[in-house]
């Protein structure tokens, strides 16, 4: 069963498993002791501290192991933010990092600090002058990830790490989901990284620190990791993981270039998923992305029933869609973008993906979505069709508006119900979409530009809100 989530956690690397097991052997004993045992793991550890240092480029004595990228993420922002308090209590972060991140801020802004968030174009990617705008003054920690974890952008670390040096003001990177292809580079002040992100085990995650960056550990201190992490840390799986990463840095020194070839499948997918599936918009930017990650989103679809059904035909994914079990609100990523959420499929490939495998979901996507489409009742019309009405509907006495009850259903009805009957009124007609579904305030502006029509506005309503639609075409 072809496995497409690597960027949720990829499949445990062959060297991590090997590296894994000879060190529930050899690296069980507490390294902070003298004896033989306690040698031995000391050397362990030592040895993971560097591969994983020169992998995320910086010094062994620089670099923390954690329990989790989650955990480093925390330790990273609480740590920094603490260090500059006589500084200033603002925290600057875009608005499409992980959730770690915006948990950290909300936190902070409810100790009575105040945070700035930056706002992305439609592709998810910052510009470089938005944050240099926001930098100085009170600013206490900027916080930009390398690349987005849903849509693959990356983001112009480099440019703005030179930005937040000149106004002296850390920048942490969460590089989770590209550290598995290389360094990130520029002058930034704090890292972050997560194991299972590129076939390490679970349960490991990197917090590198640069010397010059004030940092203040929070929470009881330990003698372990510097302080900033402490606890007996999972030394076999550190092993593992730094091992992966190790192996992976040396594949590619040797002249595999896998980022190249799955950077090459995905140019497959982002081409022909809108050739072969319409109504589609692929999404994140074309150039500047992560080389293994694709999304796309499919108007008219349950993003929860999709995902079922690619399941049942063998392959795996996930969404950043509002109609999936765990969430009935928009991806926040999606949101920030402005772009379509319903539908929405991430396919992110791990090392080793075949290239029969990525033809095959080709060949299947087509026929999970209209397979969900026809459940939901989707109105199939040709352009021929589409023509045939429009001039039928201009030369009626065709009401000027249209009102649409939708609520209480929940995406991908609404945009489903406006479709039916966007040709039932003349051009410049309107059509007003009733609606308590927080994913219609992003996703009918987004159908809009996908159908050429105008999206008038949002209006208030007695329950929910009223989404006005003018015909164009």
């Amino acid at each position: 069963m072809p496995y497409f989530d690597a960027a949720s956690a990829a499949p445990l690397h062959p060297v991590a498993r090997k590296a894994l097991l000879a060190a529930l052997d050899e690296g069980w004993a507490d390294p902070a002791r003298l004896y033989r045992e306690g040698r031995r793991a000391r050397l362990l550890l030592d040895a993971a501290r560097e591969a994983a240092a020169d992998a995320v480029g910086c010094r062994p004595d620089e670099l923390t192991f954690t329990p989790s990228g989650t955990h480093a993420v925390h330790s990273g922002m609480f740590g920094v933010l603490a260090a500059r308090r006589r500084v200033g209590r603002r925290l600057v972060h875009s608005a499409v990092e992980h959730s770690a991140v915006l948990h950290v801020a909300e936190v902070h802004a409810a100790a009575g600090g105040t945070v700035t968030e930056v706002p992305v174009d439609r592709t998810g990617r910052v510009a470089r002058a938005a944050v240099a705008d926001v930098v100085g003054g009170d600013a206490a920690l900027v916080c930009l990830q390398s690349a987005n974890h849903e849509v693959g952008t990356a983001q112009p670390v480099e440019e703005v790490a030179a930005d937040c040096r000149e106004a002296g003001v850390p920048l942490l990177v969460d590089a989770a989901q590209s550290v598995p292809w290389g360094p990130v580079p520029g002058a930034w002040s704090v890292l972050t990284a997560s194991a299972h992100k590129w076939g390490g085990p679970p349960g490991v995650g990197l917090l590198a620190v640069r010397k010059g960056t004030r940092f203040a550990p929070q929470g009881p201190l330990d003698e372990r990791e510097s302080g900033r992490s402490p606890g007996f840390g999972n030394l076999p799986a550190v092993v593992a993981a730094a091992a992966a990463l190790r192996a992976l840095r040396a594949a590619a020194a040797g002249g595999a270039d896998e980022a190249g070839r799955l950077g090459g499948l995905v140019e497959r997918i982002r081409a022909r998923v809108p050739e072969l599936v319409p109504d589609v918009e692929v999404v994140g930017d074309p150039v500047r992305r992560l080389p293994h990650l694709v999304t796309f989103s499919c108007l008219y679809v349950d993003g929860e029933a999709l995902l079922h059904e690619l399941d049942r035909a063998g392959f795996s994914v996930s969404s950043g869609s509002s109609c999936t079990s765990s969430t009935l609100t928009p991806s926040h990523v999606l949101r920030a973008m402005g772009v379509l959420s319903e539908g929405n499929v991430r396919v992110s490939l791990p090392y080793g993906t075949e290239a029969a495998d990525v033809e095959r979901f080709l060949t299947v996507l087509p026929v999970a979505v209209r397979s969900v489409r026809e459940r939901f009742g989707v109105p199939v019309q040709e352009p021929a069709d589409r023509a045939a009405g429009a001039a039928e509907v201009a030369e009626s006495a065709a009401a000027p508006g249209l009102v649409v009850d939708a609520l209480g259903r929940r995406c991908p009805v609404p945009v489903i119900e406006l479709a039916k009957v966007i040709d039932r009124v003349p051009v410049g007609g309107t059509v007003t979409v009733l609606s308590d579904d927080a994913a219609a305030r992003q996703d009918i502006p987004a159908w809009c530009a996908m159908r050429e029509q105008e999206y008038v506005g949002e209006e208030p309503a007695e329950r929910g809100a009223a989404y006005v639609v003018r015909r164009r075409v």
